[in-house]
This record gives C-alpha cells, structure tokens and sequence, in this order.
C-alpha cells in the first residue's frame, strides 16, 4: 500500500465555552516541512504542535492551521480600577476649557493604555488550548491519512498501468537484440562480397567473424535488459507490499535507476525498431518518475 503526500483533515471542539477548530493540509515535499500557525496569544504551543505532527507524518510539505473563539465571560479584559481612577482624577484637576465642565467619556477612557488588561489565567488558557489541540491534532492526521491512502491508490493504479507498458516493450526489445547481430552480419557479408567481387578478392570467414564479434559485444544489450527488467520486479514487489515507512525516496530512486538502464540500451543499440520501443520505455518512465514525487 501507497499514500500521497496530498492530503486534508480538519477537527472542531467545544470546551468550557471555548471553540477550537484546526486543519491540517499537506501537499507534495522532499522532506518533512511543517508551516504551524496560531492565534497570537496561543503561538507557544506551536513548536509542540509541530513536534506532535513530525511524530505522525513523514514527508511534505505539512501546513496547520489552529482558530480559537473564546465566547466565556474568561474572554472578558479586565478592567484596572486604579489605572482608571488616575485618569478621572486628573482629568477633574485639569484646568477647563473656557471654565465650564468637562463631561468625561467613559469609553474613550477605557481605550486609553493600560486601563483594559487582558485576563490574567494566560497560564490556564494555554493549558486548555494544549489539550484541546493536542486531541484536535490526532483526528485531524486520521482525516489527512485516509485521502492520502485514497491518492495513493490512484497513483499505485497509474504506477502499475506504467510499469506494464514498460514490460510489454522490454519484451519486444529482447526478441528484437539477437536478430540485430544476425541481419548486422548478413548486411556485411553483403557489402564485402559485393565490393570484393569488384575487386577480384576473398575475404577469410575469420575476419568476417571477427567483424561481426566486435559489432555484437558492442552492441550487446542483454545485460541493461536484464537490469530494467529487475528494477521492474523490484519496484512492483513495493507497490504490492504493504510498507508501514515511506517508500516514495525510495521508489524515486529506483525509477531513476530504470531511465539509467534506458539510456544505456538506446546509446548502444542503434536499431530502429529497438529505439522506437526504448522511445515508449523512456516515455512511460518518465510518467512513473513524476508520479512517485507525490508518493509519501
């Protein structure tokens, strides 16, 4: 079994008149990389938060996304009764404008600093956020698990739809390699004869041999046909074995490896119909290479 690296999974919960909601989104990643963002006064927890997703995601590109509404009367700022009753004592003692009374504001008195504090329990609150988040986190990552078992499977059904276009073209190419030596060998017989002939001359068979000897060794492509078809074997075994740790590095380096072989086989055979199949190979490799980047 596979997973994509793209996924979603959000969570809500209400606690103590508190909402609390969280998402978590991940798309495709080299490495783990993980984006936390908090309301202000909760972005201590985000190193946790992060610590909590590192231990339950290993590959891409991880963004978390925390709200919190505070709708308790805790939400409320308290009012400084001594910072207030400095200000109003000053304002009576100022001089008045054109002698008569100043009416005093009392919402503009609230605005001024240090008269509205913000709750004191700031302990308590992130105390409460943590455990929240903290379950919020872990139902989340099931929600984001699961799309990426359902990506996975479509990727794994594309892989697999590859990995045969792949294998039906190698089989050409293996019965196509012998023949490219025989008719290499008929085509020299050939032209020496005939240039020969010309010339009133013999060639030995030795040499004719020889010839033709050099031309197989170089050309010889049973080995990188033997080496694709393993690679072949090996990358199908892991998209059929279910892996508890990613796989995606993995497979990436073995498709690598695949186009490494398909080169070689197009540099060394200068066969036409071997390099109309190698063109298809090279193709469905190249499909295989950009699908397993959103492999996990």
């Amino acid at each position: 079994m596979i997973r994509s690296m793209t996924g979603y999974g959000e969570a809500s919960t209400h606690a103590n008149g508190v909402h609390y909601f969280l998402e978590v989104r991940s798309l495709n990643g080299k490495y783990f990389k993980a984006t936390v963002r908090l309301p202000e006064d909760l972005q201590g927890l985000e190193a946790e938060l992060e610590s909590l997703l590192r231990k339950r995601l290993a590959r891409g590109s991880i963004t978390l996304v925390g709200k919190c509404s505070d709708t308790s009367e805790d939400a409320a700022f308290v009012i400084n009764h001594h910072a207030l009753s400095s200000y109003i004592d000053q304002l009576e003692q100022a001089p008045k404008v054109g002698g008569g009374s100043c009416p005093i504001d009392t919402a503009a008195l609230l605005a001024l600093p240090g008269v509205l504090q913000p709750p004191s329990d700031e302990e308590q609150k992130i105390a409460r956020a943590r455990e929240a988040y903290s379950g919020l986190l872990e139902t989340a990552c099931i929600a984001l698990r699961e799309m990426r078992v359902k990506e996975g499977a479509i990727v794994r059904d594309d892989l697999v739809t590859n990995l045969g276009v792949i294998r039906e073209h190698l089989e050409q190419i293996a019965v196509r390699a012998p023949k490219v030596v025989e008719e290499y060998q008929g085509r020299l017989q050939t032209r020496i004869e005939s240039l020969l002939a010309a010339a009133e001359l013999h060639v030995e068979a030795g040499d004719l041999i020889r010839e033709v000897a050099v031309f197989a060794e170089k050309s010889d492509i049973a080995e990188e046909v033997a080496r694709l078809s393993g690679h072949l074997d090996q990358f199908g075994n892991m998209l059929n074995e279910d892996h508890p740790k990613p796989i995606g590095r993995t497979l990436d380096f073995i498709a690598q490896e695949m186009l490494r072989e398909a080169n070689t086989i197009a540099s060394k055979s200068g066969d036409v119909e071997i390099s109309r199949h190698i063109v298809q190979v090279k193709g469905a490799i190249d499909r295989i290479k950009e699908q397993v980047q959103n492999v996990e």
